[in-house]
């Protein structure tokens, strides 16, 4: 190697002492870079925090006593092949002091540290917004139990184990599948409260045996874990256990280990506890144990696995990818990727990499930032609909403004701020045509069809309820056959009414002698004109029944055909209230009904043009006009066709009385006047396409985020 002046020998060059450095640092061999550069770990045991050092930066602490940049730099460059300043050294020296690890001896130390402390320290707004976000709370010292039971456990950490658990795996997913319909319908017991109860023990079970297998591994590796406890994520408990001492691990093995044992376990449980399920008697210890066996490995693989976030997941991806801090480094380089894409700034990347292996970390950061946008904005509806409705409004602005807006809101300064750096150039020519693009899909309105699930009927068609529950005595009509205007249909018959009419006949004939009997007797005359009100009391209520039993004989509406008629039906039969019995159609043309949201009412009106698209193919689309708009929110579905719970696209449930009820609100469009004349053989449903009023896709949302805001705000 040539020799070079070191620049301490130069006497015009001035000297920059360096602080010490805290004696309790520990220094620690790190995996080496993917093209095998060395790397090292230094470890703040007072913060338990990690940060990992390169090559020339553990050259310059192995030479730290020299206590000058000058004299480090030229020793460094003298005993190895690197080639450092005294630059290097002194921004070295201030990264150690901002992380407080050299010792504090100046007043000018104190200062900083004084600044740093203020820095720190939390106005009560923002100290319940960090806090109501993420709040760990430490609940025990793990190390004293770890101890003991460490070699009682020891056994799992054999390949035999593992191979068994294997076996067992198998032999217990063969056996379920011997059963798989017992097995499928004890998920019915997640739909009681003692169901969620019990799914809420067997998580927590699970979520404690996985802390344990993270403890168990990092301290098998000779890692100390100081704490385990619960961690509050936006008020949700989850538990954690304290294992950053696996970053002194030189071995990526080591730390992958301890990462994946907490998924491990969970499946280990969910393995014994499906064979176990096989052989245990139907009971609470069977229901429980079927919990373990099919929640466990579902949460793990749904949340636990995950990179997308700070789970375990993450940390694997992490090691394996032997990529330290891995969201901040690949949200360095995502952001780098969309500026250079969208404005060709010409930056340096974030840090050098092979292109295969960046292009992998931009991919994972642009799906990261997808996953973790769904993600926030459920969690936040969900905070909404958790607390009432002040508090949950609340508390889901804090969610969206943190999580979403002010990330968004950053990157949207930086890129104000560099607005004088913008040339015209292909990267800024192709954003301003995008940009443009994306304005008139959202400004101009070229959406004027309004589309809704709809249903085509006869222009004269009704349907025949049994008015209450009754027994069928008659059925005078067949499917398909030609009825008169008024013709009877069915008639029904209800022993409980009868005998009701019987009694208030009796009643009112005692009552009608009672009146005739009252000026030639004294206790009669006593009761005075309330006797009277009495009787007449009694003869409404006969008329009520008599009027009753007259809803029972059904007759047709109009002239028509009889359709729909249920052709295992009987005399003698029992019929439920409201049932629908039958159906007659008559004359020629259709008729249907459209049901549209709250967002979509403004731009309907009396007189456009409909077409309806049937969902069968074969059949050809209907041309008709609008009649009608009812202005007022459908309390319940009377077309079942449309209705989720049936496969229909509007969002409802059956409530206990049978009927339908819309989830969000539904609006009722009539429509007729139809290009078709001939009869329909039944009811058909599709969609319709409404020539209504067009709005831009930006005003309509505008319109939507109103709509919700004014029907939420009743609090």
């Amino acid at each position: 190697m040539p020799d070079r002046p070191a620049p301490a020998s130069t006497p015009s060059a001035p000297a920059h002492p360096l602080p010490p450095l805290r004696q309790e640092l520990s220094l620690n061999a790190a995996p080496a870079t993917p093209d095998g550069v060395p790397n090292w770990t230094l470890h703040d045991p007072a913060a338990n925090r990690f940060y990992q050092l390169s090559w020339a930066a553990f050259e310059i602490l192995s030479r730290w006593p020299l206590g000058e940049a000058e004299a480090i730099a030229a020793v460094v460059n003298e005993e190895t092949t690197l080639d450092v300043e005294a630059a290097d050294v002194v921004a070295l020296a201030q990264f150690l002091a901002e992380h407080h690890l050299t010792v504090a001896a100046t007043p000018a130390d104190t200062a900083r540290l004084n600044e740093a402390a203020a820095r720190r320290r939390l106005s009560l707004p923002k100290w319940l917004l960090n806090n109501y976000l993420f709040l760990r709370v430490p609940l025990v010292r793990p190390m004293p139990f770890l101890r003991r039971a460490s070699p009682w456990i020891g056994f799992v950490y054999r390949p035999g184990f593992w191979w068994f658990t294997l076996g067992v795996a198998a032999l217990g997913l063969y056996l379920v599948t011997r059963q798989w319909d017992s097995f499928a319908h004890t998920f019915r017991a997640y739909t009681s409260w003692q169901g969620l109860l019990g799914l809420g023990v067997a998580l927590s079970f699970a979520k404690v045996l996985h802390e344990l297998g993270h403890a168990f591994t990092a301290y098998r590796h000779g890692c100390r874990v100081p704490t385990m406890g619960i961690a509050l994520l936006v008020l949700w408990p989850v538990l954690y256990t304290d294992t950053n001492e696996a970053w002194k691990l030189p071995s990526r093995r080591a730390r992958l280990q301890i990462g994946a044992a907490g998924v491990l376990a969970e499946l280990m449980l969910a393995a014994y506890a499906t064979l176990l399920w096989n052989f245990l008697p139907d009971g609470p210890l069977r229901a429980g144990v079927f919990m373990l066996a099919t929640s466990t490995w579902l949460v793990t693989l749904a949340i636990n696995a995950s990179p997308f976030t700070r789970f375990d997941g993450y940390y694997l991806l992490s090691d394996w990818l032997n990529v330290p801090n891995l969201h901040e480094r690949t949200f360095a380089l995502g952001r780098w990727w969309l500026r250079e894409r969208l404005f060709g700034f010409g930056d340096a990347p974030p840090e050098p990499l092979p292109e295969r292996h960046r292009r992998f970390l931009i991919g994972f950061a642009l799906a990261t930032w997808l996953y973790r946008f769904v993600l926030f904005l459920a969690i936040a509806l969900l905070v909404f609909h958790f607390f009432f409705r002040a508090l949950g409004l609340l508390l889901m602005a804090v969610e969206i403004g943190w999580f979403l807006v002010l990330p968004i809101a950053r990157e949207l300064a930086v890129w104000w701020r560099r607005r004088g750096e913008l040339r015209w150039q292909r990267a800024t020519v192709r954003t301003a045509i995008l940009a443009g693009l994306l304005a008139l899909v959202l400004l101009v309105p070229w959406q004027g069809a309004v589309r809704a699930p709809a249903v085509l009927g006869q222009a004269l068609a009704q349907t025949v309820y049994t008015p209450r529950p009754a027994r069928l005595r008659e059925l005078a009509v067949r499917e398909g056959g030609q009825v008169a205007a008024g013709a009877l249909l069915a008639q029904l018959e209800s022993p409980e009414l009868d005998y009701q009419l019987k009694r208030a006949e009796q009643d009112a004939a005692r009552l009608q002698w009672q009146v005739e009997q009252q000026p030639f007797d004294d206790e009669l005359r006593a009761l005075g004109p309330a006797l009277r009100k009495r009787w007449e009391t009694a003869r409404a209520t006969v008329a009520g029944y008599r009027a009753e039993q007259a809803r029972l004989s059904l007759r047709a509406p109009f002239a028509g055909r009889v359709v729909d008629l249920d052709p295992t039906l009987h005399p003698g039969e029992w019929l439920k209230g409201g049932e629908a019995l039958l159906g007659v159609v008559g004359g020629d043309g259709v008729k249907g009904n459209a049901f549209v949201g709250e967002a979509a009412l403004p731009r309907l009106q009396p007189g456009q043009r409909v077409t309806f698209l049937a969902s069968l193919p074969e059949q050809q689309d209907v041309h008709c006009t609008v009649s009608g708009i009812d202005r007022l929110n459908l309390a319940a579905l009377d077309e079942a066709s449309v209705a989720s719970v049936y496969g229909g696209e509007i969002p409802s449930l059956r409530r206990p009385d049978g009927t339908l009820a819309p989830l969000e609100s539904t609006f009722r469009v009539r429509f007729d006047g139809c290009d078709r004349k001939q009869a329909l053989p039944r009811e058909s449903d599709g969609r319709v396409a409404i020539a209504g009023e067009s709005r831009s896709l930006l005003g309509r949302g505008v319109r939507w985020l109103g709509a919700i805001a004014r029907r939420e705000a009743g609090f």
